[in-house]
C-alpha cells in the first residue's frame, strides 16, 4: 500500500476544486515557455491507485486557553504612561501599567466643587422643609381651635342663650300682666271714689293712664316674646350653625394648603438631596477612574501583551502595545496564562470551510519546538469571519479556529507560531493523478492521455476530492494510465461561454502557484481566471514554479504592461493547466504598455526558496482574451480561492 500524500490544502487548490474547477489557466503549456526540445522532455505521470489523505494545513499562532485578561477600564482613550515589560514574570498586586488620568484628576477638583455646591443647596432645603412643617402645624392648631369655639358657642347658644332669652321674655310678659291688673284695679277704685267725690279729676286721670301704660307694655313684651320665638332664635341658630359648618371647612382648606406648600418645600428637598446624591457619585467614579490609571496584576503568572489593530493602508494588521501608545476604553492591554494548557488559533479560508468541523484530530508542530509533533481537536470554527482578513483583502475570507492542544510542553508561549494539519480525511481506494494534470476545456475538467511520442488523447474526468497535490479521479481514468503535466503545445484550451463571459465583465485575470512540493516534486504555476471580452488579450503566460522549501512558494508571471505581479494564492474559472517548476516562479517586472515581443519575467515565489530564474513570458494573442496572471497588473493580490 502506497504512503499516504499529505500537503497542505493552500486556498488556490481549495476554491478551484470546491468549485469543480481545475486548471484554470490559458494555454498556455511549457511550449509556451520553452522548446519544442524542452516539452518533449518533460515526462508525463501515472494514474495511481491507493490511499488519499485529504488534510488542511494552516499556519497560526500558539495562545492560552486560561488567561486572564486585563483591560483599560478608563472611560474615552488614555495613554500609555508606563508597561511591565512583556514575559517578565509578576507576582499578585505588581504594578502592570499606569495610565494617563490628568482628565479624570481635573475633572475631579470641578466635581468638588459641585458636590459642596449641591451639599449647600439640600441643607438649605432641609431647613425650608422644616420651617413650612412648624408653620403647617400652627396654621392647623389655630383651624381647628377656631372650630372648637364654634361648636362651643352653638351649645352655649341651644343650651343656655336661647332658653334664658325666653324665659325672659315671659317673665316679662307676667309682670306687665300683673301692672296692667293693678293699674286697671286701682283705675276701678279711683273712679268709685271720684264718683262720691273722694278723688279729684286729675287723680282719676292719672289712674287711666297708668292702667293704659300698662296695657301697652303688655302688648310689648308679648310682640317681643313673639318675635323671639318666631325669628331671633331660628336667626341666632341658624348662623352659629354657619359659624361651625365654616370653622369646620376652614381646617380642612389649611390642612390641604399646608399640605401643598410642604409637597413643594419637600420636592425641593428631595430633589437637592438626589442631585447631591449623583454628585458624589460622580466624585466616586472620578477617584474610581484614578485609581485604575494603575492597573495591578491580580494573579502571579507571565505578561503577556495584546495585539491591536494598526489603521491606514496595512489595516488588518496587528502590533503590540507599548508606552506612548493610545488605548480605547474596554481594549485588551495585558493577559496573563494560567496553567490551563495552550490552544492553536489558525485562519481559514472559505473555501475548506465545509471540510473542517469541531472534532477533527490535528497534528500541531510548533517552530519553537522543532521535532515534535502535538496532537489536538478543533474546538471551534468561527461563524462568522474575521473582520481583520477584510481590510488586508477585501476578496478574502477567513474564519478563525480553534484548535485544543492535548500534550503541551512547557517551552510553548502564547504567540509562537505553529503548523497546525487537520485531518479531514482518509480515502482508503482512491485513483488519483497530480493536480498539474487536470485542466478545464470548455467548461469541462479534462486530461490528456499520454500514448507515447507526440500522441495524445484529451479524455473528459469527473474529480472528486484533493488535496494540495493530487486530485481524486471518479470517472474517466483508469490505473496504471499516463497522463500529461501540462496542455500539449499544439492544443489549443477554450474557456465555457460561461466562464469567459463571466471573468471578462469583472475583468479579471487572476493567477496563483501552489505551494511547491515540500521535496522538490512537480508544483502547479497557477490558476488563471479565463478572461473574457474585458481582459487584455495580450497577457504574457506563467512560467513554470519552483520547488519551494519551505511549502510556500507560489508561481508568478510577466503581467502584460506597467506593474508588478505577486505571487499569491489565487483561483478562478477558464481555460488554463498545471505546470511542474524546476526554476523559479516568474515574476512580472515589464513597464510601459503591453509589448509587441516578449514580455521579460522574473521569479519571485512567495516564501519559496530562490532556485533560478524563471523564463520570459510570450505576448503571443489569445483568443478570446485569455491570460493567466500569478497578480494582477496593479499589483495587488488576490487571496485564495476567490473568484471574481
Amino acid at each position: 500500500m502506497s504512503e499516504m500524500k499529505r500537503t497542505s490544502l493552500r486556498p488556490l487548490v481549495r476554491a478551484a476544486c470546491a468549485a469543480g474547477v481545475l486548471g484554470c489557466l490559458p494555454a498556455c503549456g511549457l511550449g509556451s515557455w520553452f522548446s519544442d526540445e524542452t516539452s518533449e522532455a518533460v515526462s508525463g505521470a501515472e494514474v495511481r491507485r491507493g490511499p488519499l489523505a485529504i488534510r488542511v494545513v494552516e499556519r497560526g499562532s500558539l495562545k492560552a486557553a486560561d488567561f486572564v485578561s486585563i483591560r483599560n477600564e478608563l472611560e474615552g482613550s488614555s495613554t500609555i504612561l508606563s508597561l511591565v515589560k512583556e514575559g517578565v514574570q509578576v507576582k499578585e498586586g505588581d504594578l502592570l501599567c499606569e495610565l494617563d488620568a490628568t482628565n479624570q484628576i481635573e475633572k475631579r477638583v470641578q466635581q468638588e466643587i459641585a458636590v459642596r455646591n449641591a451639599d449647600a443647596a439640600y441643607v438649605k432645603a432641609t431647613q425650608n422643609f422644616a420651617i413650612q412643617q412648624s408653620q403647617n402645624e400652627s396654621d392647623i392648631a389655630q383651624a381647628r381651635q377656631k372650630l372648637a369655639f364654634a361648636e362651643q358657642d352653638r351649645r352655649k347658644y341651644l343650651e343656655g342663650d336661647k332658653k334664658l332669652a325666653l324665659s325672659k321674655a315671659e317673665q316679662t310678659i307676667t309682670l306687665q300682666q300683673e301692672e296692667f291688673k293693678r293699674a286697671e284695679n286701682k283705675l276701678e277704685w279711683s273712679t268709685k271714689l271720684a264718683d262720691k267725690g273722694f278723688l279729684t279729676a286729675t287723680e282719676l286721670e292719672a289712674d287711666r293712664l297708668a292702667r293704659t301704660r300698662a296695657q301697652v307694655l303688655l302688648d310689648q313684651a308679648t310682640k317681643e316674646r313673639d318675635l323671639l320665638v318666631e325669628f331671633q332664635v331660628q336667626r341666632d341658630t341658624d348662623k352659629l350653625d354657619a359659624d361651625l359648618a365654616e370653622a369646620s371647612r376652614e381646617l380642612d382648606r389649611v390642612m390641604l394648603q399646608a399640605k401643598a406648600r410642604l409637597v413643594d418645600f419637600e420636592s425641593d428637598m428631595k430633589t437637592n438631596e438626589a442631585k447631591l446624591k449623583i454628585e458624589r457619585e460622580k466624585l466616586a467614579k472620578l477617584d474610581n477612574q484614578i485609581a485604575k490609571a494603575k492597573i495591578y496584576a491580580p494573579k502571579a503568572g507571565m505578561v503577556v501583551y495584546a495585539k491591536q489593530e494598526e489603521g491606514g493602508r496595512g489595516m488588518g494588521q496587528q502590533q503590540p502595545i507599548q508606552e506612548g501608545t493610545t488605548v480605547r476604553e474596554r481594549q485588551e492591554l495585558i493577559t496573563i496564562p494560567t496553567a490551563g494548557g495552550m490552544l492553536a488559533t489558525v485562519s481559514l479560508h472559505e473555501s475548506v470551510l465545509k471540510q473542517v468541523r469541531p472534532g477533527l484530530t490535528c497534528d500541531v508542530r510548533v517552530d519553537a519546538v522543532p521535532g515534535h509533533v502535538f496532537h489536538g481537536a478543533v474546538t471551534s470554527v468561527a461563524v462568522l469571519p474575521d473582520q481583520n482578513s477584510w481590510f488586508a483583502n477585501p476578496n478574502t475570507r477567513l474564519y478563525t479556529t480553534m484548535v485544543q492542544i492535548f500534550d503541551g510542553v512547557e517551552e510553548m508561549r502564547p504567540g509562537m507560531s505553529c503548523a497546525v494539519e487537520i485531518r479531514v480525511d482518509d480515502i482508503a481506494d482512491a485513483i488519483y493523478v497530480p493536480a498539474q494534470s487536470i485542466f478545464r476545456h470548455l467548461g469541462k475538467n479534462v486530461a490528456f492521455v499520454d500514448h507515447g511520442g507526440e500522441k495524445y488523447e484529451p479524455v473528459e474526468v469527473e474529480t472528486g476530492r484533493f488535496n494540495d497535490t493530487h486530485v481524486q479521479v471518479l470517472k474517466g481514468l483508469s490505473e496504471g494510465t499516463t497522463v500529461l503535466l501540462s496542455p500539449p503545445s499544439t492544443f489549443q484550451l477554450q474557456a465555457g461561454a460561461k466562464e469567459g463571459d463571466r471573468a471578462g465583465e469583472n475583468g479579471v485575470r487572476e493567477g496563483a502557484g501552489p505551494p511547491g512540493a515540500p521535496n522538490g516534486g512537480p508544483t502547479a504555476a497557477g490558476f488563471g481566471a479565463a478572461a473574457g471580452p474585458g481582459a487584455d488579450p495580450s497577457a504574457g503566460t506563467a512560467g513554470p514554479q519552483g520547488a519551494g522549501s519551505p511549502p510556500e512558494g507560489a508561481g508568478g508571471e510577466a503581467p502584460p504592461g506597467g506593474g508588478r505581479a505577486r505571487g499569491q494564492r489565487g483561483g478562478g474559472e477558464g481555460g488554463g493547466n498545471w505546470t511542474p517548476g524546476s526554476g523559479r516562479g516568474p515574476r512580472g517586472s515589464g513597464r510601459g504598455r503591453p509589448p509587441q515581443g516578449e514580455t521579460p519575467a522574473t521569479g519571485d515565489p512567495a516564501g519559496g526558496t530562490p532556485a533560478g530564474e524563471g523564463p520570459k513570458g510570450t505576448d503571443e494573442p489569445k483568443t478570446g482574451g485569455e491570460s493567466t496572471r500569478a497578480g494582477d497588473a496593479s499589483g495587488n493580490s488576490a487571496k485564495a480561492g476567490e473568484k471574481q
